[in-house]
């Protein structure tokens, strides 16, 4: 109770809680979609239909007709439409031919077109804490009504059967249906909030910051992102600064979901230890061999220290946790650390530092989504600072190296970050999305996925 309350007052008490990490905007484009897949997963209309003709405990017998049946249910039409504060209102439209023999004695035949309404309320499990739909003020609204009975019946005779027949039967019958898809769809909303795995690194939680709000052209989920370390210390995200917003120019009924810079650093923080590598390989990529010899040509101290040239061994080391920096149009990853380079002596049993040095480079990263999880490939952007911390071949001019280094990141590191980054990073379980056909927007602060 004390944490639905401060939920509350979160909401209320704007600029006085954290930003959300990721925001998700459902459109009916989403809404219809898994309410359609769902009537058509259920049957459960012609479930109805089967169900109707079976004496039962819990039968209600229409008076004047008996061995009753239900056949030619037509495919369901439905229409939604949001109600700000409240959820969706559903309308269902549909006919069916209802069957028996009536009191005149003979067979009849009732072919009925109507429309199922209902509110379907927008609440939050009691158990799970996941968003769920409960439908309440359903009503049967008769759109046409057909029979076979005879035209020299008394009107008044026929229309007091009609209602008995109707009116008092079919909420209970088809009102139900309603319930039985609300189901369905809720079973969409159960994965929500559970701990998805970033390889051995840790989990992604996408906590809901408050119960989902309904607007008049969406709803909106707020999510606080959980991200945790495989042992279960939980990465915090830092202070966003400016909230990253929706585009304007987003469709209307569109759905969108809005991860936020300071999130995605969260979640590369779980794979900093990944990115400290040791590279022995002579041959890397298009560069020349990695031997002192060509390092020489860079610095002349080396070929005083190395007369004779043996091969390199780099290690780079990342000391802060990597920082996601995104403006319109372009991301950037940011990596501080250390690069040490190391002459391999014979067998490579020995190894003799040459020099350590400082650095601050930045990547550029394009996204993309693969099985329902974002993807990272990065290239270098720039090499941001390079300072010499020791060196064993004395003193050297560490800017001449500047144009060694930003080839050898790209060559041999980059390739190194793209294969830890091909882990991906989950996106939220809600209403079974398939998000491997959005379009990516880098916004201010943000990366935004056009659902």
């Amino acid at each position: 109770m004390l944490q639905i309350l401060c939920l509350v007052l979160c909401g209320l008490l704007t600029g006085t809680c954290t930003d959300p990490g990721a925001l998700l905007r459902l459109g009916m484009d989403i809404v219809n979609h898994e309410v359609q897949s769902a009537m058509e997963e259920s049957h459960i209309l012609e479930k109805m239909a089967a169900e109707a003709g079976k004496k039962g405990p819990g039968g209600k017998p229409i008076k004047g007709l008996s061995n009753m049946k239900v056949k030619d249910v037509l495919v369901p039409v439905i229409t939604l439409n949001f109600v700000p504060g409240v959820g969706i209102f559903q309308c269902v439209s549909t006919g069916m031919t209802i069957t028996g023999k009536s009191f005149t004695g003979g067979y009849m035949e009732i072919i009925v077109v109507l429309n199922i309404t209902a509110t379907n309320r927008l609440l939050q499990d009691e158990e799970t804490g996941t968003p769920m739909f409960k439908s309440e003020g359903c009503e049967i609204i008769l759109v046409s009504v057909k029979t076979n009975l005879p035209s020299n019946m008394l009107p008044k005779v026929i229309s007091k059967f009609l209602d008995s027949t109707l009116h008092k039967v079919l909420p209970g019958l088809m009102c139900p249906a309603i319930d039985a898809v609300l189901v369905y769809v809720n079973k969409k909303w159960a994965n929500l909030t559970e701990f998805m795995p970033v390889g051995q690194m840790g989990t992604v939680k996408y906590a809901l910051t408050s119960l989902p709000a309904t607007m008049a052209d969406h709803i909106q989920v707020d999510f606080s992102p959980v991200v945790q370390q495989q042992k279960g210390e939980t990465i915090q995200l830092a202070d966003a600064g400016e909230t990253p917003k929706f585009p304007e120019h987003s469709a209307e009924g569109s759905s969108q979901l809005l991860l936020s810079a300071t999130f995605l650093t969260a979640e590369l923080a779980l794979l900093q230890s990944s990115l400290d590598v040791t590279i022995q390989d002579q041959k890397v990529g298009k560069l020349p061999p990695q031997t002192t010899k060509t390092l020489a040509g860079f610095v002349p101290e080396v070929a005083k220290a190395y007369p004779k040239k043996k091969p390199l061994l780099t290690k780079v080391r990342i000391s802060k946790p990597p920082k996601v920096t995104m403006e319109t149009g372009k991301s950037l990853l940011h990596l501080h650390g250390s690069l040490e380079m190391f002459a391999v002596r014979r067998h490579g049993k020995s190894l003799e530092s040459l020099f350590l040095l400082e650095t601050h480079f930045s990547l550029k990263v394009l996204y993309s989504v693969h099985e329902n999880r974002l993807q990272m490939t990065t290239s270098l952007n720039s090499l941001l600072s390079l300072s010499r911390e020791s060196s064993s071949i004395g003193d050297f001019n560490e800017k001449a190296l500047t144009g060694f280094i930003m080839d050898y990141l790209q060559e041999a590191y980059v390739p190194v970050v793209n294969d830890v980054l091909h882990v991906g990073f989950p996106l939220p379980d809600v209403l079974a999305i398939n998000y491997n056909l959005a379009e990516l927007d880098i916004v201010e602060n943000g990366l935004v996925l056009d659902l």
